[in-house]
């Protein structure tokens, strides 16, 4: 029996892509390499395979993918109807991959999470983990912004309620009983790194170093990192408005003091027109007003999203090549 346990051993890369044809044929020959590895070292089942999931690229990537299918039957793809973006492109390969593996691990085409991080996955798997979490050692590759930002993002979703583990990204295993309860939450809102601590189950965590990227650039940019931090936000907690209630409350009593304030002046006939006071208040007011609005949009606009139960993706095509017979397969699926 291998020194790894014996729970069941398939194992499915998914690696979601969007615009990723300068690299990802030198990522899935990494990738290719590492799983020949893990399959010598009975770590992994020969059955194992990796999985690209084409989020609407606008390059070459679907084409790079078909080809990458057609020359060795390790390689499958998914192809979305249009780019539903990065979550529920994992999302998406996590689930269809969950039907044939026992263990699912997500990992990003640019290769900058150490692929050699799997072994240590597996064996928290094989200890009785049903989900384990890859956090980076250090963020001494990212740029001063970039660490800057990420540090700011990580404290306030825990100050806000959400519970995000710092330095984790998408990089992480889940066996095939979590991949199961995950099927169950039905939020088109998604925020995987807050939603599946939420499920808890047992959990481990493996620390990796981070490496520079190969090639191409990174398709995560400024604003659908502020556009993950709003959907983290408002996806996993009530807090924000919770603060806006507090916040009132605080406006409120201010308020009331400088009425009090006022009436005594005047009593005592010492009350002048107070114009820079009047504009002070005005405009504090009026501003907390405009952005307590804004917050209670962003939940409002999260309800309606939800209530028109709309998939969160649509998957075009799969494609795989039978490992017995060579026969291409291809299909069609439902969104989900």
């Amino acid at each position: 029996m291998s020194e790894y346990g014996n729970r069941e051993k398939t194992l499915y890369l998914v690696v979601p892509c969007y615009n990723e044809e300068e690299g990802l044929q030198h990522a899935a020959a990494v990738m290719r390499d590492k799983l020949s590895r893990l399959v010598k070292e009975d770590k992994i089942s020969p059955k194992s395979k990796i999985m690209f999931v084409n989020d609407g690229s606008k390059d070459d990537t679907w084409k790079i993918i078909v080809d990458l299918c057609k020359e060795d039957c390790v390689f499958s793809g998914l192809c979305l109807s249009r780019n539903c973006g990065h979550q529920s492109a994992i999302l998406s390969g996590m689930l269809t991959a969950g039907k044939h593996a026992d263990m699912v691990v997500t990992i990003d085409a640019d290769l900058q999470q150490d692929i050699e991080a799997l072994d240590g996955f597996i064996e928290a798997y094989q200890k009785g983990s049903e989900v384990v979490y890859g956090v980076r050692n250090d963020r001494n590759s990212d740029g001063f912004f970039k660490k800057m930002t990420a540090t700011c993002f990580y404290k306030m979703m825990n100050l806000l309620g959400s519970n995000v583990m710092e330095n984790h990204a998408d990089y992480r295993l889940l066996s095939k009983t979590a991949i199961t309860a995950l099927e169950e939450y039905k939020e088109v809102n998604l925020f995987l790194r807050g939603l599946i601590p939420t499920m808890g189950f047992p959990s481990d965590i493996v620390y990796f170093d981070v490496k520079e990227r190969e090639a191409g650039k990174s398709k995560y940019t400024f604003k659908k990192m502020v556009k993950l931090a709003a959907d983290g936000i408002t996806s996993m907690s009530t807090r924000p408005i919770q603060l806006i209630t507090l916040l009132g409350f605080v406006v409120s009593v201010f308020s009331v003091i400088m009425i009090i304030i006022s009436l005594v002046d005047w009593l005592s006939g010492h009350n002048i027109p107070g114009y820079t006071t009047s504009m002070v208040v005005t405009l504090m007011m009026g501003g907390l007003t405009i952005f307590s609005l804004g917050i209670v949009g962003e939940y409002v606009g999260k309800i309606y999203l939800e209530t028109k139960s709309r998939p969160r993706y649509i998957i075009q095509s799969i494609i795989w090549i039978d490992a017995q017979t060579g026969e291409e397969g291809q299909e069609s699926e439902d969104g989900e």
